[in-house]
């Protein structure tokens, strides 16, 4: 089934290159249906790029899907035009009155600023502290984990002597948790970080489980104990060629970056990168929102929240 997305996103015409199922405003309006509502808070500074990723992926599902896409009012973007945001995103309080199926909450490039100096670190605990209430599962990823576990379960993230950047093997903890379902026993994914969080201030809340682990860049997957987040540390959203630019991007700022592991042929950054987390990045995707969205969701969005304690 296909993803509902404004008429002139312009995300909609790279996926509909690539022949994915991307069902305009207009003809979704006219459908007998009840989709999916997701929301995307987008952190990132490369709106458009994350946007195709994140709908990419959303797209390998057979459950029809709405998206919202949500702005920090409070943070001025400066790789994008107010005018695009003001055109397809939300901000919170034009959405804090409604309910949702799911969402999902990006990284950002403020690993190394402490959580309570980023300037919509404010907004974005309201928005956290929302979500508990009015989406059914949320899914945050590297940044966006960090400081979920920070902001529900009081994680701390610790300083990395050199930036994580690579692709790196992972090893399930829980095989059968649904949410890795069809994984294999061993998988990659891309990580682009220079912070972390560590399995034991995890572990020793029962509320959370690590679910995947790498030797090298450590924690991987956290789950909450009634499934209603889901914390991924890496990116599996990203594209072939996004650690490639982000290599590049800082070379070109004179950070002399290590050449991101596992990824270029030879380690020789003029080969062309191999994928190979692209089939576990959609199972995850897939499973999260089949078993952990549509699955315990209720039908009247209405209700979302009203089991919880």
């Amino acid at each position: 089934m296909p993803i509902n997305i404004p008429d002139d996103l312009p995300a909609g015409a790279a996926l509909e290159s690539e022949n994915i199922f991307v069902m305009r405003e207009g003809r979704a309006m006219s459908q007998d249906i009840r989709p999916m509502k997701i929301l995307i808070l987008n952190l990132m500074p490369t709106k458009i790029e994350t946007e195709i990723q994140l709908l990419r992926l959303l797209s390998n599902s057979p459950l029809q899907t709405d998206i919202f896409l949500l702005q920090m009012a409070t943070h001025e973007s400066k790789n994008i035009s107010q005018e695009y945001l003001d055109k397809f995103y939300y901000t919170f309080d034009e959405i804090k009155d409604r309910k949702f199926d799911g969402m999902i909450m990006t990284g950002a490039p403020v690993e190394s600023i402490s959580y309570e100096d980023v300037d919509y670190w404010k907004e974005l605990c309201e928005i956290m502290n929302w979500s508990l209430k009015n989406v059914t599962s949320t899914l945050h990823i590297c940044w966006g984990a960090q400081a979920g576990l920070y902001y529900h379960y009081g994680i701390p993230k610790y300083p990395l002597d050199r930036k994580m950047s690579g692709v790196f093997p992972h090893t399930l903890n829980e095989k059968d948790e649904p949410l890795i379902r069809g994984f294999n026993d061993t998988f990659n994914m891309p990580h682009s970080r220079h912070t972390e969080v560590r399995a034991p201030d995890i572990k020793r809340n029962p509320r959370l489980h690590v679910i995947a682990e790498s030797r090298t860049a450590g924690v991987g997957i956290i789950i909450s104990e009634k499934a209603s987040q889901v914390f991924v540390t890496g990116h599996f959203e990203y594209d072939a060629g996004t650690l490639a630019y982000e290599y590049d991007r800082d070379l070109k700022k004179g950070l002399a970056p290590h050449i991101p592991a596992n990824y270029f042929p030879e380690d020789d950054p003029r080969n062309d990168p191999i994928v190979s987390w692209r089939g576990h990045a959609t199972l995850l995707f897939t499973n999260w929102l089949n078993y952990y969205v549509y699955q315990r969701t209720p039908y009247d969005l209405n209700d979302v929240g009203k089991d919880e304690s």
